[in-house]
């Protein structure tokens, strides 16, 4: 099990890397793909999948949502949100038209799987397509998988040594203060090294390592909510895993689950301190 999560989480940072340095339609494209299968993910989950009605208009809106992303890149913001407005429009639409044979339960899990995974992780390519996005994605990556990585390695030794204080027994048995310190400081030191010796001699970015760690050090707080949101789904339908797309690893929302946190917040935390975006 090891080794086939091992080379399982290497080949998945391999195409990351191809498709985030590659940037432009491919990380469109990519988050797409993504964003379809944790919608299907989700949908499961909530067992809406045979409410064909909503998973036609799920697809579809998912779909639409993605390129226009993808084709207007910089400038999509306003039709991104109308598109997010008639997709619960349509949502309720459908609703209507069907009702009693739907029910306001399956609307809820239809809007929840479309705004949870595809809205949430479209901020990843929105981040690449800021000024100087190339660099600033990267924020993505460190405040989810590298809090992940230092959370694991200092929980897993203060466990050994000083002992562990678990916060959420019952959800995640595994996770404690230590970890989630661990992971916080950690991702943080990891974004100051790569702003000082990354961002700012090669970017037009400058003086920016303490502000990048700042954005890390919140983005790997907010990774732990949704690493422990995705959780709670699993705990509340009493699943272990959402699919097994990725050998080791389960499906997109499992292994992207935090991801899909960090993506809003970096992008947001960007716009505000490093380009004073407004609007």
């Amino acid at each position: 099990m090891f080794f086939t999560r091992l080379i399982s989480g290497v080949v998945l940072l391999a195409l990351s890397l191809f498709f985030v340095i590659s940037g432009g339609y491919f990380i469109g494209a990519f988050t797409l793909a993504l964003s379809l299968i944790a919608y299907y993910e989700m949908a499961k989950a909530l067992n809406i999948l045979q409410k064909k009605p909503l998973m036609v208009l799920g697809f579809f809106s998912v779909t639409v949502y993605y390129l226009l992303l993808m084709f207007m890149q910089g400038n999509s913001g306003m039709w991104l949100v109308m598109t997010a407005c008639l997709t619960v429009i349509g949502f309720l639409t459908v609703y209507v038209i069907s009702f009693p044979k739907l029910n306001v339960t399956d609307i809820q899990g239809s809007l929840l799987a479309f705004i949870y995974a595809p809205v949430m992780l479209s901020f990843l390519p929105l981040t690449r397509y800021l000024p100087e996005g190339a660099y600033i994605v990267w924020m993505i990556y460190i405040s989810s998988w590298g809090y992940d990585t230092c959370a694991y390695c200092v929980g897993t030794l203060t466990g050994k040594t000083i002992g562990n204080h678990k916060l959420f027994p019952k959800l995640s048995p595994k996770k404690s203060l230590e970890g989630i310190i661990g992971g916080v400081i950690g991702a943080a030191i990891i974004a100051w090294l790569y702003g000082r010796f990354v961002v700012e001699p090669h970017s037009g970015l400058s003086e920016v390592s303490f502000i990048l760690a700042g954005i890390a050090g919140v983005g790997a707080l907010i990774a732990q909510v949704g690493d422990l949101a995705a959780s709670a789904v699993k705990r509340d339908k009493d699943i272990k895993d959402y699919s097994n797309l990725i050998p080791g690893h389960g499906g997109v929302l499992d292994r992207f689950d935090s991801m899909i946190f960090t993506a809003p917040i970096t992008y947001f935390l960007a716009r505000i301190f490093l380009f004073n975006i407004n609007g």
